[in-house]
């Protein structure tokens, strides 16, 4: 069937930059100076956001700014560029929800949002604020059906009544209409965070793109095993690879020896295949680190390697 598979994604055969800030440890003036900067930076293709209730990188606690609508309020100083979470937490909103959000992100960026969204982790901040996080098997499921969520109210069968029903287990649909629609006839895209056999084979049947964890940013060896798995899953399935977009996450640090670091560390990703790169950094460094990164980590990846061919085994 023509809708079998995601249509090829936008940024899928040709190498393209982000840059990342998490929500944690930071003032709202600050991010807000580091997204006007980035997007005073034409190198930068994407900008990204992690999504946390609470500072991830503790067991329990910590400051931290609600992403999406973090996002939303940054989105007007980064005009022309891509922007998508790395990734949202299915189990903190219902995807019905999700799908009126990225809509809302889809017109706002003018149809290049990114929804980025993987099962859900960090026990801590769902036991904080009473989240029900399932065992892994009963997430995965969920994550299947959010993303058929999402598909059903992207299509132009929910622009208008009678709208779209959908016998799910866990989201069902009756009669469904989103509009005002997206910028995108079929929606934005859909990038997902799986990890294991099912989120990949689910990512390969599904999504436009795969993002690599952000606290696996650096490992190659990591991006390859998962990057080969996919391919094999993508092509058991008939889907051409070609238009499925890769994504590594680089850790940038505050120096310029950690910049140096970076570089070599993104150029190493782009030879076992990732087609976007990642830049992340502490944002409470401000505004002129994002700058450094920009010149001395994004401006050479580019220059060394302009175009890249689309994902081949």
């Amino acid at each position: 069937m023509a809708d079998q598979f995601p249509p090829p994604d936008p940024l899928s055969g040709r190498l393209t930059v982000g840059f990342k800030t998490t929500p944690n440890d930071v003032t709202w003036r600050t991010l807000d100076e580091i997204w006007h900067a980035a997007g005073e930076e034409p190198i930068f293709t994407a900008g990204w956001m992690a999504d946390h209730l609470t500072d991830g990188r503790l067991e329990r606690g910590g400051q931290s700014w609600e992403a999406f609508t973090l996002m939303a309020a940054l989105a007007h100083r980064v005009p022309g560029k891509w922007l998508g979470h790395g990734v949202l937490a299915n189990t903190f909103r219902h995807p019905a929800l999700v799908a009126k959000q990225a809509t809302v992100m889809d017109q706002v960026t003018g149809g290049r949002f990114i929804v980025g969204l993987g099962a859900g982790w960090h026990e801590g901040e769902h036991n904080a604020f009473g989240i029900l996080l399932p065992p892994i098997g009963e997430r995965i499921d969920r994550l299947s059906s959010a993303v058929a969520v999402l598909r059903a109210l992207f299509s132009p069968d929910a622009r208008t009544e009678p709208g779209v029903t959908l016998d799910d287990p866990f989201y069902p649909l009756r009669g469904a209409v989103n509009d005002p629609p997206p910028v995108n006839p079929s929606g934005p895209p859909i990038w997902l965070g799986g990890q294991k056999r099912r989120g990949i084979a689910l990512a390969a049947r599904a999504a436009s793109g795969w993002l690599m964890p952000g606290n696996r940013a650096g490992e190659i060896p990591y991006l390859v095993e998962k990057r080969d798995a996919m391919l094999h899953e993508v092509e058991a399935i008939g889907r051409d690879p070609a238009g499925f977009t890769f994504a590594a996450q680089v850790s940038c640090g505050a120096s310029a020896a950690d910049r140096r670091t970076a570089l070599e560390t993104a150029r190493a990703f782009v030879e076992a295949g990732a087609q976007h790169v990642i830049l992340g950094f502490t944002p409470v460094l401000g505004p002129d680190v994002l700058r450094d990164i920009a010149r001395e980590v994004a401006e050479p990846l580019l220059e060394a390697a302009p175009e890249i061919p689309a994902a081949t085994r």
